[in-house]
């Protein structure tokens, strides 16, 4: 492996297992971004494909850009069919939940929530819809649901070979296993690791499987990680660095041409559809004109004025003004021919 993506090297780990398997099947449950802290990502670049369960619709619409040979579903999983209530943790995606004591975990770190009803289905029901192969891992990493998604497997029709759960409460880091290991062990799944976040299990007649698993806990060191060489145009250590840098130089040089539509959208994409909705005051114009201009800039003089009936007209309207013009002239001119350097 060349590169971990998972947040606690479970990729790492299944990869001994898996070692000189060009091809196979996963179910990842809660599977999050197609790429960061993706268990298995470094399988579908090895030619793998799989299920995903993400009830996250901005992060399960990724993958088609990303992973367009993974099934996305974009919902809940539990133990039965119907709808259910989801929190949507904001910015830290990954403590999104079922249960609300999870996302009230979050609220008293400062993060907020918001409930949504969502559909919930079973992997009895996945299995039976979609017609499963062989299932080679099954990853669950649902933020105490654990257990839920377990309960509603049909063990006669889905027996994957390899299973691994978050088994620590989100937050506290206490152990949670006790409440659903009794199902994998009646199932006549073996135990072979906790690595500190996550429990493996492997179904006792994949006896080749049990002997090439790992029994201890891989030291952080042994593979590149992802995480390590974040902000690719910034890190020379990144695998993409060369791309990333000259695809910013792309980027800076064709800003001042860049469809203004184009541009809203990309500004603006992290703030919801009520608040671009909603007619802009006072702290919300100076908010937009602080986020673009240094406090000391004179172009800033006359932006908090523009009448717009909205936040995104507010935006449209300041990237239409002498100001922003001229400040993506600044940002292209290293790029685009008019500033002279010395590489």
């Amino acid at each position: 492996m060349d590169l971990s993506y998972a947040q606690h090297l479970e990729d790492y780990h299944l990869s001994l297992a898996f070692a000189g398997q060009a091809s196979g099947f996963y179910i990842d449950v809660g599977a999050g971004h197609p790429v960061a802290d993706n268990v298995s990502c470094a399988f579908y670049l090895q030619g793998w494909h799989g299920l995903v369960i993400e009830p996250q619709a901005y992060l399960a619409a990724l993958y088609a850009h990303m992973r367009p040979r993974d099934i996305v579903v974009p919902a809940l999983l539990g133990a039965h069919e119907g709808e259910a209530n989801f929190h949507a943790v904001e910015r830290l995606h990954g403590f999104s939940t079922m249960h609300v004591e999870v996302a009230e975990t979050a609220r008293q770190s400062g993060v907020a929530y918001k409930t949504h009803r969502l559909p919930i289905t079973t992997l009895a029901a996945l299995a039976r819809l979609h017609d499963l192969p062989r299932v080679d891992f099954l990853k669950i990493d649902v933020e105490g649901a654990e257990g839920e998604v377990l309960a509603g497997n049909d063990w006669s029709r889905l027996r994957p070979r390899i299973i691994l759960l978050e088994s620590v409460a989100p937050g506290s880091m206490a152990q949670a296993h006790g409440a659903w290991e009794p199902l994998l062990l009646a199932q006549d799944y073996e135990f072979v690791l906790f690595e500190g976040l996550n429990r493996f299990y492997i179904a006792r007649e994949e006896r080749e499987l049990l002997a090439r698993f790992p029994r201890t806990t891989a030291d952080w060191r042994v593979v590149p990680h992802l995480g390590h060489t974040n902000r690719a145009p910034f890190r020379e250590d990144h695998p993409d660095h060369a791309f990333a840098r000259d695809l910013t130089g792309c980027f800076m040089a064709a800003l001042p041409m860049m469809d203004r539509d184009r541009l809203v959208a990309m500004l603006t994409a992290r703030i919801s559809d009520e608040a671009l909705a909603a007619r802009p005051d006072v702290a919300a114009r100076h908010a937009v004109i602080d986020r673009l201009f240094p406090a000391s800039s004179e172009a800033r003089i006359g932006l908090a004025a523009l009448d717009a009936p909205t936040l995104r007209d507010f935006y449209a309207q300041v990237i239409e003004s002498d100001a922003f013009r001229v400040m993506s002239g600044r940002l292209a001119m290293s790029w685009d021919g008019g500033q002279i350097l010395d590489d």
